[in-house]
């Protein structure tokens, strides 16, 4: 039979740092074991599957891809790490690809031992039994909380052996989300190519973009430069949002024809290597801004240039929010789409009839990374290593008290920012931010016509 080639295998020293760290941390708590499983396979209808994307916390520890796996690190005295993973099937591998099965898993990827999947439901009371404290994570997935509840009956039932089970239960997930918050130099590393890649994708929509073309045909153009990159896949489903669909904020249909005049909203990134981008840009279908539309991208690129100055280490998360806050209320007052004082608009939120959303969110292993946003009942501080979305925006529908001019008028600008040592860095730069950098791409139409 033949032999498949195996997938390049990762550097695992950041996959073993980041079980010892977790370790460590369990140890701190009480010690125990923790059980991470990866994400599924879900159906897509009849017997066809979705593609398979790992869970993010599973990767984050292994950094092994395969469905049907399970990691299991005990926190004792012995530190260890166990797979359970599918067997090697040489038969099954001309169907479906390969397999590592256990013993290449445990050798490739640094793990003390690995057995087959087949084996879990057999040895999970083993590893549970006389330990302190169990580590997993509740309420994601029926049918793992099932798994996991008849594996510590199995334990009970043995009490009369001796065996006990973990008389305290956390949550795993809250500790893997303090550390995801922090990135490292190498997950940095992918995240400032996957924003790379994304902003040259907008790039090429923008290029690509003219009236009478549909949406739809513009989201290809983002996937055919996501995925000829070296992207794996879209981070999120993309929004290629014209006209009033640019109003919409998670608008996904894809469908409509765009007509001369109008904006077209994009809110696309890729995903690589298991990490998001997150980008958003807003631009004239016909390659020139309008009066009216070029008043509000303004307002909405000083407000994100206004958050952007507030990203440095020690501040407030929502100290970026408020700064855009500020100028987009003030915008809208100037552009006498509201009236009154400018600290009432604010207060009594009437800036929210055109910005009704945050200016950002983590970002990482998932597009809405994990991490709290306060802690102890307080915005958090920043701190180097994390990477977040800046992204106000503003969004204008057909009222009978707003000038015609601005109806259907939506803009976001988005990019993705990594907090440094003594500020920020944008990573997303290679997507056109300015008017005159936008206009200056679209021109280019022109040559890609001839």
């Amino acid at each position: 039979m033949t032999t498949l080639t195996p997938p390049t295998p990762p550097d695992i020293a950041p996959y073993q740092a980041r079980r010892a760290r977790l370790i460590e941390r369990m140890r701190a708590a009480g010690g125990g074991v923790a059980l991470v499983p990866t994400a599924p396979e879900c159906i897509r209808n009849r017997d066809t599957h979705y593609p398979y994307r790992y869970d993010s916390y599973f990767h984050y520890l292994s950094g092994f891809a395969e469905p049907e796996a399970v990691l299991v690190l005990v926190a004792g005295d012995t530190p260890e790490s166990t797979l359970f993973c599918r067997a090697k099937d040489e038969e099954k591998e001309v169907w479906d690809g390969f397999r590592h099965g256990p013993d290449a898993a445990r050798e490739q990827f640094g793990f003390d031992q690995a057995f087959t999947i087949g084996d879990l439901d057999l040895k999970l009371p083993e590893l549970l039994a006389d330990q302190p404290v169990l580590w997993c994570g509740w309420g994601y997935d029926p049918a793992w909380d099932a798994r996991i509840a008849r594996a510590l009956q199995a334990v009970r039932n043995n009490a009369r052996a001796g065996a006990t089970a973990p008389a305290v239960m956390r949550d795993i997930r809250a500790e893997l989300d303090e550390m995801r918050l922090i990135k490292d130099p190498g997950e940095l590393t992918i995240m400032r190519r996957a924003g790379e890649i994304s902003g040259l994708a907008h790039r090429r929509a923008m290029r690509a973009t003219r009236p009478e073309r549909h949406e739809y045909e513009i989201e290809a153009e983002l996937l055919h430069a996501f995925r000829s990159a070296g992207s794996q896949a879209p981070a999120y489903p993309s929004i290629v949002a014209s006209g009033a669909n640019a109003c919409v904020l998670h608008y996904v249909d894809n469908n409509r024809r765009m007509r001369d005049g109008e904006l077209l909203l994009i809110d696309a990134g890729c995903e690589l290597d298991g990490y998001a981008s997150d980008i958003t840009r807003s631009f004239p279908v016909n390659g020139r801004f309008s009066a009216a539309q070029r008043d509000v991208y303004e307002l909405v690129l000083a407000a994100q240039t206004a958050a952007k100055q507030e990203i440095r280490p020690g501040a407030s998360w929502n100290a970026p929010h408020d700064a855009a806050v500020k100028v987009i209320a003030q915008g809208l007052l100037d552009l006498k789409l509201l009236t009154g004082a400018l600290d009432d608009v604010i207060e009594q939120g009437h800036y929210r009839r055109y910005y009704m959303h945050r200016t950002g969110h983590w970002l990482g292993r998932d597009v809405h990374d994990v991490g709290q946003y306060k802690v102890g009942g307080d915005w958090r501080p920043l701190e180097a290593g994390m990477v977040l979305t800046v992204e106000p925006g503003c969004y204008i529908r057909p009222a009978p008290d707003i000038p015609e001019a601005f109806w259907n008028i939506g803009v976001r600008i988005e990019d993705d920012a990594v907090v440094t040592d003594d500020g920020c860095d944008f990573i997303t730069d290679t997507a056109p931010r300015t008017v005159t950098e936008i206009e200056e791409v679209m021109r280019e139409r022109q040559h890609d016509a001839a």
